[in-house]
């Protein structure tokens, strides 16, 4: 059967490419540590498990409205007004199947084809992938290890062309776990408003900052907020990557058209799981709290570890669960004896020859990167840890 030229231009998810290969040695009995995928290591917490139990006995299993359930909705509208200062009404808000499929919508229902929506890189790896879905071009706006890889005003206006309609930011980010500051995001926010570029803001892992506080671009004024789609979910700050739940706000029209599009795609999100979403966000946040705790001694251990490391800096991420350190001083030398040409290429030796997964940067628009996920246990960073340095040791 033929594929479309679209289905041939889409590149597989570069992270679950790895995951999948780690799992496939592992099922092999090969001894693998995994630094890979971004998934915390914890369990759902107990009360929104039995949230979901409770959905299942009491007949809670059937259809629900496309855009979510109107609990979980307005539940959402509180959690954005609390912790955000941004007020929404219920029909400002959608329900999806996580917050990769609210980001899909919102691209889907802003980028017209030929449009060019601009990616700060380094970037979350699906974003040039839905933004190549809607017919639109990627355009890839440098924000490296010089700027905290955060981008720049100067570098964004720069980007701008007649034909922008659009930009994706996150933060706190994947992968490099830069949080922007209100100032930071008040400069972007200018230049937005000065070309007319609307603004998905990726904030998935708000929950997960552990210096300065997280400041979502929309409340800074009515005029940014009214050119902004918010987009947020469960999976990061609740251990509920599996369950696919995410949200997003924005002005009604926006939601509205994201909300037909994904009546046409999946209908609604999994009813159970919704339940499951409104126990985490109404119950008791201690979960979370230590979860974070245990999060910052993790980073501050494998942050210390990485700098000790022969060709490696490692800058201290604000927030997520990554380190992105700079390896490109081990670009064009021998690592294991094996001569090291790329970021990938050393990606590939520490697997093979330390037995440890990581991710390269180039996956995620940038070279002579590695992103770690310190979402495991101390135990396994560690030892992980001590490999790669054994490893990187034969440095010549």
């Amino acid at each position: 059967m033929r594929l479309s030229s679209l289905a041939k231009s889409i590149s597989p998810s570069p992270t679950l490419a790895l995951d999948a290969k780690t799992k496939k040695l592992k099922s092999e009995g090969v001894d693998i540590i995994s630094f890979g995928v971004g998934e915390p290591d914890f369990d759902t917490p107990s009360h929104i498990k039995e949230a979901a139990i409770s959905a299942i006995e009491s007949g809670f299993t059937k259809y629900t409205p496309s855009a979510g359930i109107p609990e979980l909705r307005e539940a959402i509208c509180r959690k954005f007004k609390e912790d955000n200062g941004l007020e929404y009404k219920m029909g400002d808000v959608l329900v999806s199947a996580g917050a990769k499929h609210s980001i899909f919508n919102a691209v889907l229902a802003m980028c017209d084809r030929g449009d060019e929506v601009l990616v700060p890189a380094p970037y979350w790896v699906s974003y040039p992938e839905m933004v190549k879905l809607a017919g639109g071009t990627p355009v890839f706006v440098p924000a490296g290890i010089e700027s905290d890889f955060k981008v720049k005003p100067c570098a964004l206006e720069t980007a701008i062309t007649p034909r922008t309609s659009l930009i994706i930011l996150n933060s706190p980010s994947n992968p490099s776990g830069a949080v922007y500051t209100e100032e930071e995001l008040r400069a972007l926010a200018e230049v937005c408003l000065k070309h007319n570029v609307a603004i998905i803001s990726d904030e998935i892992y708000e929950k997960l900052i552990y210096e300065g506080q997280h400041v979502s671009i929309a409340s800074l004024s009515p005029e940014i907020k009214a050119m902004t789609v918010t987009v947020n979910g469960v999976s990061k700050s609740y251990a509920m990557t599996g369950w696919r739940i995410g949200y997003a706000a924005g002005p009604s029209h926006v939601i509205a058209a994201m909300g037909n599009i994904q009546s046409h795609s999946t209908s609604n999100a999994a009813s159970i799981s919704q339940k499951a979403a409104l126990a985490g966000l109404t119950g008791s946040q201690e979960p979370l709290d230590m979860m974070r705790v245990e999060f910052k001694k993790r980073r501050d251990f494998m942050v210390k570890r990485m700098n000790e490391m022969p060709g490696v800096k490692c800058l201290t991420p604000p927030g997520a669960f990554y380190v992105y350190p700079d390896v490109s001083s081990l670009i064009g030398k021998k690592v294991c004896n094996r001569l090291v040409s790329s970021d990938a290429e050393l990606a590939e030796v520490l697997l093979d020859e330390a037995k440890v997964a990581v991710v390269p940067g180039n996956a995620f628009g940038t070279e002579g990167n590695l992103r770690l996920s310190y979402a495991t246990s101390m135990e396994l960073i560690a030892e992980g840890l001590n490999r790669m340095e054994k490893a990187l040791n034969t440095l010549s």
